[in-house]
């Protein structure tokens, strides 16, 4: 089963960060945007909807008038029906399908958007967290830089040795202090990213003091069939949304090729005295069509049929490509995670290796044996391992997070959520 299919609350382990992606869904800018972008397109739905109905007002009217045998005065009242289209030709029809994949489309974008969130949110989380242990492992290699250039300082006060090693173990210091500084604004910048998606200051209660060493409680991250990805990917399903809208546009633009046909009509009481208006004998009626015949309008609707035609040509293209970025996503997940284990076992053999060396290395100086450059090189290959591991621990868990966004895993809160995918206008008129 793809491991997209369980809610985000099933699939993220830390409690904290539970909290943190709720704060996000609440209170990120763009996720409000895109929610109002689906207000707007139902209520856009709502009126084209509306356009199949007839309009009906109520109207009233005074006319004072002199037609040679004296001024008369004529009071009208009635209800009437404001130019509604006859749609023999689907024009109306084919606007409101648009209109309606134009408004599945935009929920699906708020879908693709609030996945993109949970993913960016897990990320940063992440970050500050490993921001804040290569902070810690630079300040203790700053103190052991410290006790070092002290040592070799002693060493050289009482002539035992150079001053090589004392400037050789200042640069090492001076180095260590750089990093420390470094990763203190990496911290500060990955907590005012955090604060900027989650769109609020997140609690210091809810950000991680130690290094994440678990992001999910899923050990078997499946992928599912390559069907799955097509009805789990919100971005493909608004991609083929919009492809069924611009279908829609083409019928409407063959359809204004064909005569427009309104019907108006009202029916009310008149009178030459406002208090014989509703007496009998005062109802009057009026009912007629009307026509507009395209003749010769120098091939405009012809052009407006090839521009529709066209613009389903680019939304096909955007629904392929929609799939194949899917795809490749989905690989480029798979493929780190494939070969993400051996490096991490790789990787903590090598920091063994190279923080036993460092050890031998330094016993061995202490003991007048080596001089203080192999102790410098040894420290310096220890540090960058530990910093090596780091990152791919680091990336590991990013991985983890990026296969299940990449799968379309976080629309659903719960695994138990039941989501439903509404069929295109085009999938409607195929069933």
């Amino acid at each position: 089963t793809s491991v997209a299919e369980q809610g985000y609350k099933d699939f993220f382990a830390d409690q904290r960060l539970l909290q943190v992606l709720d704060m996000a869904l609440n209170n990120n800018r763009d996720l409000r945007t895109a929610t109002l972008n689906i207000q707007r397109a139902q209520q856009a739905y709502q009126i084209t909807e509306n356009n199949q109905l007839p309009t009906i007002g109520a109207s009233g009217s005074v006319l004072r008038q002199d037609q040679g045998g004296g001024a008369q005065t004529r009071y009208n009242v009635g209800l009437g029906v404001t130019a509604y289209e006859l749609d023999f030709w689907g024009r109306v029809r084919s606007l409101k399908d648009n209109a309606l994949d134009s408004y599945l489309a935009t929920q699906s974008s708020r879908d693709a958007t609030q996945i993109a969130l949970i993913g960016q949110v897990a990320q940063a989380w992440l970050n500050y967290s490993f921001a804040n242990a290569n902070l810690k492992l630079a300040d203790q290699t700053l103190k052991t830089q410290l006790e070092s250039y002290n040592l070799n300082k002693k060493r050289f006060d009482v002539g035992i040795d150079s001053e090589l090693p004392v400037r050789q173990a200042q640069i090492s210091v001076e180095t260590a202090r750089n990093d420390v500084a470094n990763y203190k604004t990496q911290v500060a910048q990955a907590q005012n990213l955090l604060n900027l998606l989650v769109g609020e200051q997140v609690p210091s209660a809810l950000l991680p003091t130690q290094r994440v060493t678990r992001i999910t409680n899923t050990t078997a991250f499946g992928a599912g069939l390559p069907s799955d990805l097509l009805n789990n990917r919100p971005d493909i399903r608004t991609a083929e949304y919009r492809l069924s809208a611009a279908g829609a546009n083409i019928g409407a633009a063959k359809a204004r090729l064909f005569p427009s046909i309104s019907l108006t009509g009202n029916a009310g009481y008149a009178s030459t005295d406002l208090s014989d208006l509703f007496k009998s004998g005062s109802f009057v009626w009026a009912v007629g069509p009307s026509i507009d015949l395209p003749i010769f309008d120098w091939g405009t609707r012809q052009a407006n049929i090839k521009i529709s035609e066209t613009d389903q040509q680019i939304a096909l293209a955007d629904y392929e490509k929609s799939i194949q970025s899917a795809f490749r996503e989905v690989n480029d997940a798979l493929a780190v995670r494939q070969n993400i284990g051996d490096r991490l076992a790789a990787q903590k053999r090598l920091v063994d290796a190279t923080n036993t060396t460092y050890k031998l290395s330094n016993a061995r100086f202490r003991a007048g044996i080596d001089n203080y450059l192999t102790v410098l090189d040894a420290q310096r290959t220890s540090y960058a391992a530990e910093q090596g591991l780091l990152l791919l621990e680091q990336a590991n868990l990013n991985n983890q997070v990026e296969l299940y966004k990449s799968l379309g895993g976080g629309v659903k809160t719960n695994t138990s959520d039941v989501t439903s995918q509404p069929a295109s206008s085009a999938e409607r008129k195929a069933q």
